[in-house]
């Protein structure tokens, strides 16, 4: 990479990194802090679901957005709302207000994240995209292990004191972000990662369309594979509080080294992975690695098998997650905003349906969200094969040629 390349992901890098420290914050309390107002499983999975369900609606609405005003004024919008929706977290015990809260910061996080993985993009060659997102989203998992460090810190203070400095480091990512972060020009870059916006399709349409993209089948994984991991997470904590009596600081502890596995891996693995063995086979791999840790949760029978087998599920996790945004976003052609923000939009879908149906099967019974994250994961495998048999593999080599041309094109 180029310097001022270096400098555009560096700038990037610390506005996620203080943004997702806001995140870290508040993982490790929230059971706790359910357990005090009386609520279980059910509003565990409902706080997950409510945020994504928003994040689902309004993320076509971020992408399309993100192509058409610039990736610099959606990050700074994403941010502020994140942070309005953390302070009115912070301010009740209300059930509905605190769901009013989770829509707020899922708006902002759908007009964040798409415009984020855009931003990487333009700035950034085709053949440097595997490494720019990894580095990105390695610093958003530094902020999940800074914040975890924070709440072992306020563990004995006020159990909502957390939410309220989620909020206020939210806010300094904003002035960061209004500070420092310049807009990208990708035109400059001749990666066609910008169409021409005046003759554009309702949203509608615009869904619709995205079920004949050449990504379509990763999409379809995407979901899939968010509905399994995301059941996992969101009541792994509950499991750590009801069955192994863990503390705030337990779980922190336990969040920081997830989160110190994810940065690792990001940093070091992701586009070495990519490079030599290609997004599919690596793809395959990591959903065979997340299957074997959530067989080997229906057995864990002591806090420290369980923390292993956590770790096993998000280090595959760590490696699941870019992986797929690399493959969609070389197939994508002409928008990879629009493409960016219809992953997380099928994303959403699996992460509002995988913790409601978590919750309810965890108060029926603790071992159930486990197997419907197995099946799930199984499910995806199953398609991941079939589609690159059929067809995924000519689709994919025609990409990559694609993009080395035009990585040709921007260096004449």
């Amino acid at each position: 990479m180029s310097p001022e390349q270096r400098k555009k992901i560096a700038i990037l890098m610390i506005t996620m990194f203080i943004a997702i420290t806001s995140f870290g914050i508040t993982g490790p309390v929230i059971p706790a802090y359910l357990e005090s107002i009386n609520q279980g499983g059910m509003a565990s999975g409902m706080i997950i679901a409510i945020f994504a369900g928003a994040q689902l609606l309004f993320s076509p609405l971020g992408g399309k957005w993100t192509d058409q005003f610039g990736r610099r004024k959606m990050i700074i919008l994403g941010l502020v709302l994140l942070s309005i929706g953390m302070f009115l977290f912070y301010s009740t015990d209300t059930l509905w207000v605190l769901y009013a809260s989770r829509v707020i910061g899922g708006i902002g996080d759908a007009f964040l994240i798409p415009a984020v993985f855009a931003y990487t993009a333009d700035i950034t060659t085709p053949e440097q995209r595997a490494k720019g997102t990894g580095l990105v989203t390695a610093s958003m998992s530094l902020g999940l292990v800074s914040g975890p460090a924070i709440s072992i810190l306020m563990s004995d203070m006020d159990i909502k004191l957390p939410f309220l400095a989620s909020a206020v480091i939210t806010l300094l990512a904003v002035f960061f972000s209004l500070a420092f972060l310049k807009e990208s020009d990708p035109s400059r870059l001749g990666q066609a990662n910008v169409r021409d916006l005046d003759d554009e399709e309702s949203m509608s349409q615009k869904i619709a369309r995205s079920t004949k993209m050449p990504y379509f089948i990763p999409l379809i994984i995407t979901f899939v594979m968010s509905f399994g991991l995301v059941a996992y997470e969101s009541i792994f904590g509950l499991v750590l509080n009801d069955e192994f009596n863990a503390s705030v600081t337990d779980i922190a502890l336990m969040c920081m080294a997830i989160q110190a596995v994810s940065v690792f891996t990001q940093i070091f693995a992701v586009h070495r992975l990519v490079h030599r063995f290609g997004e599919i086979p690596v793809l395959l791999t990591f959903l065979g690695v997340a299957t074997a840790g959530f067989l080997l949760a229906l057995v864990a029978g002591s806090y420290v098998m369980f923390f292993v087998v956590t770790l096993i599920i998000f280090f595959a996790m760590s490696i699941l997650r870019p992986v797929l945004n690399i493959l969609i976003s070389k197939m994508a052609k002409g928008e990879v905003g629009f493409a960016m923000g219809m992953s997380t939009s099928y994303m959403s879908i699996g992460n509002v349906i995988g913790p409601v149906s978590a919750g309810v099967l965890y108060d029926i019974n603790m071992v159930f969200p486990f197997i419907l994250g197995l099946s799930m994961l199984l499910v995806t495998i199953g398609i991941t094969v079939t589609w690159y048999r059929s067809c995924g593999k000519k689709t994919i080599t025609t990409a990559t040629e694609e993009t080395r041309a035009l990585e040709a094109e921007s260096l004449v």
